[in-house]
């Protein structure tokens, strides 16, 4: 399924406590675009652009949503990538592409 849905993104490094310089967003190897790693909703890591575009410019396969997960205090510690399936969206809601769709080499 990970494979399938272009989740085969290496986990973001754990930064070091100690270390308080500014932390970089990833940038893609092939095309030098930034790029947003996440997990995903089971437990692999997933490349998608940095932007959001309308559900109707981005092929089914490629639509991705960013959703929080609250913890049991209500508060939400975290964001996971979950791929849009199921219900198609309306043309104009907005999802974030992965970024193998996005990505053009030099």
């Amino acid at each position: 399924m990970a494979e399938a849905d272009g989740a085969t993104a290496a986990p973001r490094p754990e930064p070091d406590p100690d270390n308080v310089s500014w932390i970089e967003p990833p940038v893609c190897p092939k095309c030098g675009a930034l790029v947003r790693i996440y997990p995903t909703n089971y437990d692999r890591w997933v490349s998608l652009a940095a932007v959001e575009l309308p559900a109707k410019d981005v092929p089914e396969p490629f639509r991705w949503r960013l959703t929080r997960l609250p913890d049991p205090s209500r508060l939400t510690t975290d964001i996971v990538a979950v791929r849009v399936r199921g219900v198609d969206p309306l043309p104009s809601e907005p999802v974030v592409p992965a970024h193998r769709m996005m990505c053009v080499p030099d």
